[in-house]
């Protein structure tokens, strides 16, 4: 940006920074070089054209006064008197410098200086007049100074030359005629400097809010931060124009896509993403989120968002991710979010069997103290047992013993069928969506076995593989709810239990089963709670 305190010091100097001032510079530069040569080219064109007029109106008088009776007969009676008063006259009518009647040799017969009258001429002109008898327009230095002269030939009866006439107009009325009419132009050619200096202001201006103030250097120095960016992110990013043609591809979105990066640029959006919904982003200026779709066989996750410039779309950025890396990094988190959440419950449950086995061993009970140590030996070494044999994909297993040790800190009761089977789990089937699933069911029935007051606090869960469907039963004996609090309980937000953070569990239960193409239905346990039954194809497609 700018540097302040370079403007104050020196102004000079940042306005050949600035793209403002080079602007300015170099269409100012330009104008004034446009309207120079305009000048000089109108200074020649009205110089000539009044010089080429003035010689000829002056060659004219001179024709006019050579055919006269009184210049001819003056001649040949040598009588310069009537000469030089008709000389006089038409010299006053026409506005000439000087109009000189000379004879054969050159000698005045008239003059505006009447003591010059007998001399003569100087200028050294003549001859073409005198001896070949022609008119014609010269430029001279006579006794009134620099002038521009028509010279005509005054022949007698016999068309013998007897004299010439020569009419002129000095340089210096030429010149000052000529400055009359420049000025006026001139006074036009200052309007439309002026004009056009307001224009590239305007236009300067306009050029550097466009581009939000930004110099060329920061503009190339943030398209090298933006190409490193691209380069450096694992995301697939594409941007279209208001036209839905394609401005930008990086590495990874042309790996996705299949295509070679600088193919896609400037092609319409459908012809190399069918099935993008950029289009749909463009419309509504609405953004689109965390949105999983399928691109060439790979899954990814999609997130579109518009840009807007003055209230108005004028282009949409898409920006894509493998699914399976990002699966891959939540099931690490999940992993040790649960093998987390397990140590968390199994210390805080053991500390309590500490603290009683401790209380009983001080009173002296030392039975009591056995027969509680064998209790939940066993309890828990059955449950490990089953889950070694039955459940044999370590996320599941945690979830299930990390839900165990929940029940067991919160005084519930978790049974696990010992008839139950998960062996059968295709690959294709993603195991942490099925941990979401089964977690947020086991923590709603544990919770709601939990708030029973009048009956015991139990909860049940049963599995099977067989068949083309992966089943999981979880009961629980809480109090249960209608029909309509269920259909209601799969919308996020919505819950029955009182607290903030509620109402997400089922929701997310039903967002999962959407993606595998499953099934949820709910009953009355016979237990006294709710029964959640869940069926998972093995082969949705």
């Amino acid at each position: 940006m700018k540097n302040t305190s370079n403007t104050i010091s020196f102004p000079s100097n940042l306005i050949h920074r600035t793209l403002h001032g080079r602007m300015l510079s170099l269409m100012f530069l330009l104008l004034g070089a446009l309207i120079g040569i305009t000048w000089l080219m109108v200074y020649i064109m009205v110089s000539s054209i009044l010089e080429e007029y003035i010689g000829r109106n002056a060659l004219n008088v001179s024709k006019a006064v050579s055919l006269t009776t009184v210049v001819q007969e003056g001649l040949k009676n040598k009588n310069s008197s009537k000469i030089q008063m008709y000389a006089e006259s038409v010299r006053k009518a026409t506005g000439a410098r000087f109009v000189v009647v000379g004879d054969h040799e050159g000698r005045r017969y008239s003059h505006p200086v009447p003591e010059r009258i007998g001399k003569f001429m100087v200028g050294g002109d003549n001859p073409r007049a005198l001896e070949k008898g022609e008119a014609y327009v010269s430029k001279a230095v006579g006794t009134l100074g620099p002038s521009m002269r028509g010279k005509v030939p005054i022949f007698d009866d016999a068309g013998k030359v007897i004299g010439v006439v020569s009419v002129g107009y000095l340089q210096e009325t030429v010149e000052s005629v000529t400055e009359g009419h420049l000025q006026r132009v001139l006074l036009w050619v200052c309007g439309l400097f002026l004009l056009g200096g307001i224009g590239t202001w305007f236009i300067s201006m306009d050029v550097k809010r466009s581009i939000f103030g930004l110099e060329p250097s920061e503009i190339a120095r943030l398209f090298r931060e933006r190409n490193a960016i691209l380069e450096s992110i694992k995301e697939g990013v594409v941007a279209i124009n208001h036209e839905g043609r394609v401005t930008m591809l990086d590495h990874e979105a042309a790996k996705i896509l299949d295509i070679p990066p600088e193919s896609g640029i400037g092609t319409p959006v459908k012809t190399i993403f069918p099935q993008t919904k950029m289009l749909e982003v463009l419309q509504s200026g609405e953004g689109q989120y965390d949105q999983e779709m399928l691109i060439g066989g790979i899954e990814v996750i999609v997130n579109r968002v518009p840009i807007w410039q003055n209230d108005k779309v004028t282009g949409v950025v898409s920006s894509f991710r493998r699914k399976e890396e990002i699966d891959r990094m939540a099931k690490e988190l999940s992993q040790i979010q649960e093998y987390s959440e397990a140590l968390r419950a199994q210390t805080h449950e053991y500390s309590n069997k500490l603290h009683t086995l401790a209380g009983l061993i001080q009173l002296g009970s030392y039975r009591e103290a056995l027969d509680l140590i064998g209790q939940e030996t066993s309890g828990y070494q059955e449950l490990l047992e089953i889950l070694a044999v039955k459940v044999p994909d370590p996320l599941l297993s945690a979830i299930i013993l990390g839900k165990y040790n929940r029940a067991q800190e919160m005084r519930v009761d978790f049974q696990l069928d010992p008839e139950s089977s998960m062996i059968d789990i295709p690959e294709s089937i993603n195991r942490e969506k099925i941990v979401t699933i089964i977690g947020n069911l086991l923590e709603n029935a544990i919770e709601a076995a939990q708030e029973n007051i009048s009956g015991p606090h139990t909860v049940k869960l049963s599995m099977t593989d067989y068949g083309n469907d992966l089943i999981f039963e979880v009961e629980d004996s809480g109090q249960g709810v209608d029909e309509k609090s269920v259909d209601l309980s799969f919308q996020h937000g919505f819950s029955t239990k009182s607290g903030t953070g509620r109402g997400v569990g089922l929701s997310l239960v039903h967002e999962n089963l959407k993606f595998f193409g499953g099934q949820l239905t709910a009953a009355r346990s016979n237990i006294g709670g709710m029964r959640f039954t869940i069926y998972i194809p093995k082969h949705p497609n």
